[in-house]
């Protein structure tokens, strides 16, 4: 009776510190998300960088690495880096993913923006990759895919809205 009771315990001890090594404490769940979405993210902008210097070309094809208009931009590389399938325009991508605010932006959200500082449209006509560090990821006219700088310009008074996809 003593040796079964022995075998027990010793069983139950060796099943519960198996359960401790496989399941997750739960306050380290959070922690364990944030380190797989900031891979993510990283995975995209080092996707969108070795894009460097392509030409801008409104209305470039999405199946075209050689141009790029800013959704064919962030479609291409979200799918490249993650497997993340985009709408093919700004405006139907600005409705996908989660809505966030521009005081919470993390790398790898896409920023939305309206034509001008002027207009009180709400219209979005461009988007951006936040690549962290007040930087933003895409491509516009001459200088094609670019790094820009986001606080404290124009585009932060352009700015729309902002959508984590990760």
């Amino acid at each position: 009776m003593k040796v079964r009771k022995a075998i027990v315990g010793i069983l139950m001890g060796v099943t519960m510190g198996l359960t401790a090594v496989v399941a997750p404490i739960p306050g380290d769940i959070g922690v364990a998300h944030a380190a797989w979405s900031q891979s993510k993210a990283d995975k995209v902008i080092n996707t969108g960088r070795k894009y460097m210097g392509r030409p801008y070309k409104f209305g470039a094809s999405k199946n075209t690495t050689a141009v790029f208009d800013c959704s064919s931009f962030t479609q291409r590389v979200f799918r490249e880096a993650i497997g993340k399938k985009l709408p093919r325009d700004s405006r139907s991508q600005s409705k996908v993913g989660t809505r966030i605010s521009k005081s919470n932006l993390k790398k790898g959200d896409l920023i939305f923006f309206k034509a001008s500082t002027t207009t009180s449209s709400q219209r979005i006509t461009h988007v951006a990759i936040y690549a962290g560090n007040n930087k933003l990821l895409h491509t516009y006219g001459k200088p094609g895919v670019t790094y820009s700088t986001f606080r404290g310009t124009s585009w932060e008074k352009r700015f729309v809205t902002a959508r984590r996809m990760m």
